[in-house]
């Protein structure tokens, strides 16, 4: 039985759905990733579309091994949106990783930033330890972290809490649930939003927090016009910023 080949965890830009922002694939990933994604001849993607897309940026610095049309890429198994998965899809997932076990490498690659992380693709992963086929991550882009780091909160203490509801009461109660929750751990709240939804998100901040808690947002993290702007919700109101509706954003705070 051949040695099994790794699933590898390849890193992707923060540009994804910017228009006429693509930013040269050299500054934003590391030149290991580029060599390894040229090589690989299977990919599991979030979206083969933009995978796809995300070849033909790297071929034009590492020329590709196989032409494009020759790879096989798979999307990961998920159901159509507002659905629920229909019993047991494991096989579906395990399935995925067939290359791996005959002895291939595997490439993993979200839309935007680091697979696994805030991804669907963490299935995979979790998979790939059930089958002895060994894991590979690759440095690169994560809007989450990049996002913390750049607002001055609380970096030893962290959470990931996803999207709020969309219906405005709901999500004003799991705001002040989140800012409870910040306030007795001394926890930053990372959260983030649909696009065009930003706006919203940050207004309802601004109506639920407490002035002294500290909020921050970073939009457009890698981009050439990207920005951090953190301060106390009290400064917030006074100096309102609009937010995009067409570029990606991260929102944090902490209570105090």
């Amino acid at each position: 039985m051949s040695q099994p080949g790794r699933l590898i965890l390849m890193p992707n830009t923060l540009d994804f759905g910017v228009e006429g922002a693509e930013v040269p694939l050299q500054l934003v990933l590391p030149q290991q990733a580029l060599e390894l994604a040229a090589g690989l001849t299977h990919w599991a993607a979030e979206n083969a579309k933009t995978t796809r897309a995300f070849l033909k940026r790297v071929d034009a610095i590492c020329p590709l091994k196989q032409p494009l049309q020759s790879l096989e890429i798979v999307e990961l198994p998920r159901p159509p949106k507002g659905s629920k998965p229909a019993g047991d899809d494991s096989a579906a997932w395990d399935a995925l990783l067939t290359p791996a076990l005959q002895g291939r490498d595997l490439g993993l690659i979200s839309e935007a930033g680091l697979p696994a992380v805030a991804d669907p693709g963490a299935r995979l992963v979790a998979a790939a330890h059930a089958k002895g086929v060994g894991v590979l991550p690759l440095s690169g882009p994560s809007s989450l972290l990049m996002a913390l780091a750049a607002s001055g909160l609380n970096g030893q203490s962290f959470a990931f809490v996803g999207y709020l509801p969309v219906e405005a009461a709901a999500r004003g109660v799991r705001i002040r649930e989140l800012e409870q929750q910040s306030l007795r751990q001394q926890q930053t709240q990372l959260m983030i939003e649909t696009p065009y939804r930003n706006e919203a998100l940050l207004q309802a901040l601004l109506a639920a927090l407490k002035p002294q808690t500290r909020l921050s947002v970073s939009c457009g993290l890698t981009l050439s016009d990207g920005w951090t702007r953190s301060s106390s919700v009290a400064d917030w109101r006074k100096t309102r910023t609009q937010l995009p509706d067409k570029v990606p954003a991260v929102f944090a705070f902490l209570a105090g």
